[in-house]
């Protein structure tokens, strides 16, 4: 069977973005005020939130009014810290990882060694795949050992296997397809070689999956199967490349060398930075340049509390509701603005 050649018009990879993912409702908002609405959203981490929102109503304004609502608010001040939250605990795992875990040489304990918990029923909106919706596609990683085995030497097994859940079009398109983060293309790589399909999971379950972080909340569990997030393969250029003629990509920035990249080095074995190297050489139809993002908007609904004389970190919600609401707008805001300017650089190609 080979991969179907009835691909979509125009891809927007949602690239991460954690707590900020609500400019993507703003970038897909520019797009579509220019013309250049993507029929497909290709999403990871965060991204995938937001694609759930974009599919599940029908126009800017229920978008905007859907994760501004109350019942959003109060979700994200359910966050909580786990067992392991302490400020000695995280900063002693932080410094062996940057010292000496690398390669994914041993197995990690993605159940149990994370700082925060994700509260049950993350509110989104019902799945609505019709001609006038994006198709929505997400990206997570299926753990491929057993817990039994976490701590052991991995050896030369791959411990990951990139997954995409998404509709039986988008599956038939990517059917065999080499993952770009394995070790065909990344020294060192966890993940095995070919990308696996999901058609069959409810889009709630895939989002919750696909936001999923390593030390940061625990692995998904669903129907047998346990899922980290969709940090696997946060800048899916490919997969992009592979579902639809015309990509729209962000230009993002680089991980840090304290906590982000040997985290990554740790569980995933390879160099986030060459990988994101490798992604920026690539060619999109329009780069959305929010590699500002952090400085931009320095506020997120949930911020890292250290509370020193307690030795815990915790995650507080917004003070007040009019607190929540205005940092959302300004991402919206943010989101919207970045992708005007990046329509504005090359209409003559995305036209």
């Amino acid at each position: 069977m080979r991969p179907s050649k009835h691909k979509y018009q125009r891809c927007m990879v949602m690239a991460g973005g954690g707590f900020r993912f609500s400019y993507y409702l703003g970038i897909y908002a520019a797009l579509s005020d220019a013309g250049k609405k993507p029929d497909v959203l290709l999403a990871s981490c965060g991204g995938a939130i937001a694609a759930v929102i974009i599919q599940g109503l029908p126009d800017d304004v229920q978008r905007k009014a859907w994760v501004s609502s109350p019942e959003m608010y109060a979700y994200w001040c359910g966050m909580k810290s786990g067992p392991k939250a302490s400020i000695s605990g995280a900063l002693g795992a932080a410094l062996y990882r940057r010292l000496f875990a690398s390669g994914a040489s041993r197995i990690p304990d993605l159940h149990h060694d994370y700082l925060f918990e994700i509260p049950p029923g993350l509110p989104l909106p019902e799945a609505v795949e019709n001609d006038n919706k994006p198709a929505v596609a997400i990206i997570a990683g299926k753990l491929l050992y057993p817990e039994s085995d976490i701590g052991k030497p991995r050896g030369p097994r791959p411990l990951f296997r990139e997954t995409v859940f998404c509709s039986e079009r988008t599956a038939m398109m990517l059917h065999e397809m080499t993952s770009p983060v394995s070790e065909m293309h990344l020294p060192r790589s966890a993940v095995a070689t070919h990308i696996a399909t999901d058609t069959s999971i409810p889009i709630a379950e895939a989002a919750r999956a696909s936001v999923s972080d390593m030390f940061y909340f625990p692995c998904h569990h669903y129907q047998g199967s346990d899922y980290m997030g969709g940090v696997i393969d946060l800048f899916p250029i490919e997969i992009a490349h592979r579902i639809a003629d015309q990509v729209v990509m962000e230009v993002k920035s680089y991980y840090d060398a304290s906590f982000s990249l040997p985290a990554l080095r740790a569980v995933l074995g390879f160099d986030g930075n060459l990988r994101l190297s490798k992604v920026m050489q690539q060619h999109a139809e329009a780069w959305v340049d929010t590699a500002d993002m952090e400085k931009v908007l320095p506020l997120t609904q949930v911020e890292k509390k250290i509370l020193i004389l307690k030795n815990r970190i915790e995650l507080v919600a917004s003070q007040s509701y009019a607190d929540y609401q205005q940092i959302i707008a300004a991402q919206w805001e943010y989101g919207y603005q970045r992708g005007i300017q990046a329509v504005k650089k090359i209409p003559q190609i995305i036209a």
